[in-house]
Parts: structure tokens; sequence; C-alpha cells
């Protein structure tokens, strides 16, 4: 992996942290801010696109045109929302875990790089944009075979060559006339991306899976989000609970950053980087 330029301060800050987590077992918690380098817009901060108003699950389920605007939306961005590698960021994480001074990640993220960049142990807090769902009987899809049939449901559908993501994955259609939505194939009900709405909640069972990551951790690194998302800020007070060491790197900073031990300001990929090579990962 290519070594990257540190500032002294954040060298210093990454020297502190490499000793603080020496042998101790760690979790971490990422944002969107993990994977602006691998081309995905994040929601907030410097360069953040502009975001008009977020899908709430409560129109999504009663608006059938914003639910139309929405797919046809998420199929316009889901061939480039899914053409992204993982970057170095995701790399070292994965090395970490190999290495075993990872436990695993836990993610805010829907993009699914964490596991093409060999985690292992990954829990996604917020879903996957990579799978949907039928809302009635249960159904589980591929959202690849979903892309297909959407296609042949609308055939006039051009994808644009070059367009411009929103973090979800979805751009801003001028028109939806004529759109046809996708429906379940066994049961004809309503479908919908993996992924929690604002206005869900996290699944009992996907928060579970997180803090029992946590819980069997002795440390936390928290990299590349604001914490503005209160699914974030519950698996930072399960940690401070144990009173773990918490370590938290962004560029800006966050709405936990009293309550680190060390807060690095800087880049994801070359800070994570940096930290697999000083705990002997990379």
């Amino acid at each position: 992996m290519q070594s990257l330029e540190l500032s002294d301060t954040v060298a210093d800050a990454v020297d502190r942290t490499a000793g603080l987590l020496s042998g101790l077992p760690f979790a971490v918690l990422t944002g969107a801010g993990i994977s602006t380098d691998s081309g995905i817009p994040a929601y907030r901060g410097a360069g953040a696109p502009p975001r008009s108003k977020p899908m709430t699950i409560q129109t999504y389920l009663s608006d059938e045109a914003a639910r139309r605007r929405y797919w046809l939306g998420g199929h316009l961005g889901y061939r480039a929302f899914t053409a992204p590698d993982p970057n170095g960021g995701h790399l070292a994480l994965a090395a970490l875990e190999r290495a075993g001074a990872a436990t695993g990640v836990v993610t805010q993220n829907v993009d699914g790089l964490h596991l093409r960049a060999g985690s292992r142990r990954v829990v996604e807090l917020h879903g996957t944009m990579h799978r949907t769902l039928c809302l009635h009987c249960g159904q589980v899809y591929d959202r690849r075979a979903i892309a297909e049939r959407i296609e042949q449901l609308n055939p006039w559908i051009l994808v644009p060559e070059n367009i411009v993501l929103n973090p979800d994955g979805d751009v801003s259609p001028e028109s939806t006339a004529g759109f046809v939505i996708p429906t379940c194939e066994i049961c004809g009900g309503m479908l919908k991306p993996d992924v929690v709405y604002f206005g869900e909640f996290v699944p009992i069972r996907r928060f579970a899976l997180a803090e029992s990551l946590v819980h069997a951790s002795s440390a936390l690194v928290v990299a590349g989000t604001s914490l503005t998302v209160n699914s974030g800020i519950r698996v930072i007070e399960r940690a401070r609970r144990r009173d773990m060491p918490i370590v938290i790197v962004n560029h800006e900073p966050t709405r936990a950053d009293a309550w680190a031990d060390e807060v690095i300001e800087g880049g994801t990929t070359e800070v994570l980087s940096a930290l697999a090579t000083r705990l002997g990962a990379l």
C-alpha cells in the first residue's frame, strides 16, 4: 500500500494512538467520510453536495409519486454507486482485523465497501443498497436482479455516463413520467431497498450485533463520521459505559470529541493506513 504523507501533528497523534491501542482489541465505527476517497460523497462537511429533503419512511410508504422518484433516481445512480473500489482506509481496517488488532467494523454506510475490502465481521447498521426486500412477505432480492427488472419494465430508460451521485447512491431525476416501479414477484407487495430511512429505527437484532462487537473489544476507533445520526452516538455510549478508550479520526469536529481520549483531525485513508503500519498490520 502506498505510504501517505502526514503532517507532524497528525503523525504525533497516530503515534500516541498506536501506543494507546497496542495490545487492546478494538472495534471500529465508520461513517460516510471513509468512503469519500472512493468517490462516494458524504452527507455533510466540506465538499458535500447540496442535499434535498431526504426520503423518510413515512413518505416512502404513503406517497407513490415520491416512491417513483426514489426508485428512478436510485436506478440511475446504482451503476455509478457500485463502481467505486475500496480505498486505503477500508483496506487498512481489513488488515487490522486480519492481524487480530481490530475485532470488526460497525458501519453507518450502505455501500458494502468494507466487505469488498476484506473485512470479515461487519455490522451494517443502516443496511445495504445491494439488497431489496418485500415489505409484505419479507422476500429478499439482489439489487442487481431488481435493476434488470426495472430496465425490462421501463425499456426507455437510458442511464447517463456522467451523473452526479447523492450519498445514498441516487440522483435527482428530471421526470418520472411513465416510470413503472417493480413489485415482489412472490406476493406482489411493495419493495424497498434494505436500508434504514429517516424516521425508521435500526433493527433491534442488528444493533445487538453492534453491541456485541463493542462488548468483545477493549477500545473503540471512530472514523469518518460527524456522529450527527443517533445510531453512531448509541454505539459510542456503549463504549463509554464500559470506560473504553475512544479514538476519533475525522476531518471536522464531531459530537463526541469531548469524550475521546484522542482526536485526530485528518483523512481516514492516510490516518488508518499509518495506524495499521504502526500496529504491524501493514
